[in-house]
């Protein structure tokens, strides 16, 4: 079993960052694979940044340039670097995790087998 807590959300202006934090426990092996995805109020759930046991990162395009994920395996903890935050950035951030060796891409992340509770970003312009 994995459980995934989350942290570091809150309220930003525009053009601000924040950096979320993902604490891991469970067998490494479960969450091989992981990642952050969002869903902003009355909107679908969007996949936002993966990476895998490589490194390999994927973002969707929307973020690209803006966000970071990095893992720090020493601590067991997932991180989201979010600079020049725009207001279409609000939403409720989720961590995941998934065991998988190939597919570890944004896309796929509603299918990860693992999930935290979520903290909320705001961006007001």
């Amino acid at each position: 079993q994995v459980q995934l807590v989350e942290s570091g959300g809150g309220s930003v202006q525009s053009g601000g960052s924040l950096r979320l934090s993902c604490a891991a426990s469970g067998y490494p092996s479960s969450r091989r694979c992981m990642g952050w995805f969002r869903q902003a109020s009355g909107k679908e759930r969007e996949g936002v940044a993966t990476i895998d046991g490589d490194g390999d990162t994927t973002y969707v395009s929307s973020v690209k340039g803006r966000f970071a994920i990095s893992l720090d395996n020493a601590k067991n903890t997932l991180y989201l670097q979010m600079n020049s935050l725009k207001p279409e950035d609000t939403a409720m951030y989720y961590c995941a995790a998934d065991p998988r060796y190939s597919g570890c891409y944004y896309y796929y992340i509603q299918d990860f087998h693992f999930r935290g509770q979520g903290t909320q970003v705001t961006v007001s312009s």
